[in-house]
């Protein structure tokens, strides 16, 4: 009798930021997203330098939890939700744990887009999400074996989603998703006219 079995499984965390506790709350940061982007010189040359669509705090800043109390609250509740994805790949970390390696704001307006990426030497990437106005783009996620299909038909519009070569998720407000750090994924062209704000952020593995 012929059976077919799920290989290599590709993990999505995702849950509310509420569900641990110290609470964040969105509007807070929001305003202080925005209120860090306006005192950014650096940050806004850097955008305007690179043609970055909107801001992000990525080339700039690199000490927010420093900065803003709201972010060393989102870094306590990520490094718990980060603890629970770790726990759930089955990672075996020794005497090391996952610590947060950079941490930074994206301001994405109206027609701008994230390219498809991956985050290198990391080993958990996410992002939490503040702003998710009616019509802003979902998190498009690849399938990492897309490359090596090579000379494989296309899949049927109805596939099962595990065999989806794409999958679009589209968070909520204060809600943050998790991955692996070579999963290839991107943000498409926000079609609202208002911004999409959200903190993506990357954890390393320290021994």
């Amino acid at each position: 009798m012929s059976q077919t079995e799920s290989l290599f499984v590709t993990r999505l965390y995702r849950a509310p930021l509420s569900d641990v506790t110290p609470a964040v709350d969105p509007a807070e940061l929001d305003a202080s997203c925005y209120a860090i982007a306006e005192d950014d010189e650096a940050g806004q040359q850097w955008c305007e330098d690179n043609d970055y669509p909107g801001y992000t705090s990525y080339a700039s800043l690199t000490d927010l939890p420093w900065r803003f109390p709201i972010f060393k609250d989102l870094v306590d509740a990520l490094d718990k939700h980060v603890a629970a994805f770790a726990e759930d790949l089955q990672f075996d970390l020794g005497e090391g744990k996952l610590v947060l390696e950079d941490l930074w704001i994206n301001i994405l307006p109206e027609g701008g887009t994230h390219s498809s990426h991956i985050h290198p030497h990391s080993v958990i990437s996410g992002t939490s999400y503040v702003a998710m106005p009616e019509g802003a783009s979902a998190l498009k996620l690849e399938d990492p074996r897309l490359a090596m299909m090579m000379a494989a038909p296309t899949r049927i519009k109805a596939a099962r989603r595990e065999l989806q070569p794409f999958i679009y998720v589209k968070p909520e407000i204060g809600e943050v998703l998790l991955w692996e750090s070579w999963l290839r994924h991107e943000v498409p062209m926000n079609m609202s006219e208002e911004n999409r704000i959200s903190v993506s952020f990357n954890y390393k593995w320290v021994e």
